[in-house]
């Protein structure tokens, strides 16, 4: 009978224990864990939400360079790149701050003129196929002639430019050839022309057709000093 108590005694023990352990369960004795902070971390690693970006894409990519730009994309100098913005206005001539250098590099079986549209209209403008070139000489005017492929619009941001390259053969012949007294350009889509002194040679070789070829590359067909 002693034995039969001791074990009454402890099934009771066993059952009160198991009473407290649900009791836990339940959570009624137990406390919420705290709730998460949503406050922002102020640790070193953090990323900042004001960061700045490049502009970076004549287009004229200058958008642009050189334009435009780029930007210039490039065959430009800083062109807003390749590339054009819907709703950006054509460059007037007005627009555009025009210079000429000459652009030759040796050996080169022809001789080269780089002609730098530098955006100075103080908003975006765009540009894109070809200008029209003039070469005034003694013997009358000579057109020059489009060459290669129209690319992508630039898209000039005020201050960058785009270039395009003038190819004309060089005067071997010995002879007094036609000699160059200015260059008249006018940008695509434009009927007002700019007047630039020629930096290029003084003259031009004289065929039996009565001129020599001269030729235009479109927008971007050459970079900053050549």
């Amino acid at each position: 009978m002693r034995v039969r108590k001791l074990t009454f005694a402890a099934l009771a023990v066993a059952a009160g224990l198991s009473l407290t352990a649900c009791q836990s369960d339940d959570g009624s004795t137990q406390s919420d864990p705290p709730a998460a902070s949503n406050a922002p971390s102020t640790g070193g690693g953090s990323a900042s939400g004001s960061g700045t970006g490049s502009d970076q894409g004549s287009d004229k990519s200058t958008g642009g360079s050189g334009g435009k730009a780029t930007t210039a994309g490039t065959g430009s100098s800083g062109s807003g790149g390749a590339g054009s913005a819907k709703g950006v206005a054509k460059c007037r001539t007005l627009d555009l701050n025009i210079t000429a250098a000459d652009a030759t590099v040796g050996g080169d079986a022809e001789r080269t003129v780089a002609v730098e549209f530098m955006n100075s209209s103080g908003h975006d403008c765009m540009v894109s196929g070809f200008a029209g070139v003039d070469l005034k000489t003694n013997a009358g005017t000579v057109s020059a002639k489009r060459t290669g492929a129209a690319a992508t619009p630039y898209t000039l941001k005020h201050g960058k430019s785009v270039f395009f390259g003038i190819t004309y053969p060089a005067n071997d012949s010995g002879g007094s050839g036609a000699r160059i007294t200015g260059l008249v350009v006018t940008p695509p889509g434009e009927t007002k022309s700019a007047t630039l002194p020629w930096p290029g040679a003084a003259s031009l070789p004289v065929t039996e057709s009565g001129g020599a070829q001269v030729k235009v590359g479109p927008m971007g067909s050459a970079g900053q000093g050549g």
